[in-house]
């Protein structure tokens, strides 16, 4: 059954309309976006899909495919960040939005909204970046808002940040809004401009898979926050508003300023990565401008170095990622690292297309001797960003 004919058997009428929003999948640049960095994510055909009608009582009422539960109803006027739904859940995520748009001044009078999603949840997929966003997308055009993608990922970052208290930075919403198909998205996180760079892989025999680990992260455990806090304190014992405005060339002589500071040597860490990852995304980019097949398979080294400094410096792997990459190389993979917010999720696998069987299987095999969970697999088709669906 639809999405729509939920909706109607849920609330006794027809919707309004059926918007959607992808998850997305980041091939460079971790810990970048609150940095005023650079990142280069691109959506995934996963997506949150949502049927919904505008009310005019100040009643918000959510409800979900996916979760074994009764409709939850609110009111407009009373939603406040972290109370009982700004503190987790899925419900936080779409109440966020309206309180968010509301907030900023738009007149949001209610809503009922009747939610499903393929994206899977503590991938590292931006599962709740895509509930974020089909309600913004949806509200925008109910409410006549006419606000940008941008725009929209903004108050969706806005939501996740304070309603819930995830101090994510703006690439998940970002991509979730503004990818289009056939494209990675090259995304300044300090202007927000961007740029649609072609992706197409399979026209030089390659893919890009995704191996979800099934190893549930939690962003709100505050290792997130701790890390973000150790980069400020880094730009701020370097004289910057972000660590964006370290240059790469200048890497060395920053660090060495941090160490004669005394900053705990985990900054020194947290600041090596952000400016080196910066600087992958620089040259990832260059090599997919050149257009040639050899620049594009360039990109694998560049991939495991991203990997190593997520493990080494950042220290956000964990023995499930660390085995995909390893067993990922040694099978043929021209490159991997992890992707996400660590401690679980999911990792990217840049490969040959004649040999993304055998290391899918390799993958599998190596998980099944160590006990693990068997990982689940799937390429990465470069798919649209938020859009109304009917």
């Amino acid at each position: 059954m639809s999405v729509a004919a939920q909706f109607k058997d849920l609330y006794g009428y027809e919707p309004a309309g059926v918007w959607a929003a992808p998850g997305r999948v980041n091939l460079i640049g971790e810990y970048t976006d609150f940095n005023e960095g650079f990142v280069m994510p691109l959506a995934l055909p996963h997506t949150a899909v949502a049927a919904v009608a505008r009310r005019t009582d100040g009643v918000l009422r959510l409800h979900s495919a996916d979760i074994d539960a009764p409709v939850t109803e609110l009111r407009v006027d009373e939603l406040t960040p972290l109370s009982a739904y700004g503190q987790g859940g899925w419900a936080a995520y779409p109440a966020g939005v309206v309180w968010a748009l509301r907030d900023a001044g738009h007149a949001v009078t209610g809503a009922d909204l009747h939610l499903a999603s393929t994206v899977p949840t503590g991938a590292g997929l931006s599962s709740s970046a895509a509930l974020e966003v089909v309600t913004a997308c949806a509200l925008n055009e109910l409410f006549g808002l006419e606000l940008s993608g941008p725009e929209l990922a903004v108050l969706a970052q806005r939501a996740e940040n304070v309603f819930v208290g995830v101090p994510c930075g703006v690439m998940d919403q970002m991509a979730s809004a503004c990818a289009t198909e056939g494209h990675a998205l090259h995304l300044d996180c300090r202007d927000l401009s961007t740029r649609q760079v072609p992706f197409d892989l399979a026209a030089r025999g390659l893919e890009l898979l995704v191996v979800d680990t099934r190893v549930k992260h939690e962003l709100g455990d505050g290792a997130y926050a701790e890390r973000r806090a150790g980069c400020e304190e880094g730009a701020r014992v370097l004289g910057v508003s972000h660590l964006r405005d370290v240059a790469y060339a200048e890497l060395g002589d920053a660090l060495a300023t941090l160490e004669r500071s005394g900053v705990d040597e985990k900054v020194v860490r947290y600041v090596r990565h952000v400016v080196s990852d910066d600087h992958r995304v620089e040259q990832v980019i260059g090599l997919l401008d050149t257009g040639r097949s050899a620049d594009v398979r360039a990109i694998g080294p560049i991939l495991n170095q991203g990997h190593a400094s997520l493990r080494d410096d950042l220290r956000i792997s964990c023995p499930e990622l660390d085995l995909v990459i390893d067993t990922a190389v040694a099978s043929g993979a021209l490159g991997a690292r992890m992707t996400g917010g660590g401690f679980g999720g999911s990792a990217v696998v840049l490969v040959e297309s004649a040999d993304a069987d055998a290391v899918t299987k390799a993958v599998t095999a190596a998980f099944e001797e160590a006990g693990y969970t068997a990982p689940r697999v799937f390429p990465a088709v470069p798919s649209p960003g938020a859009h109304r669906v009917s």
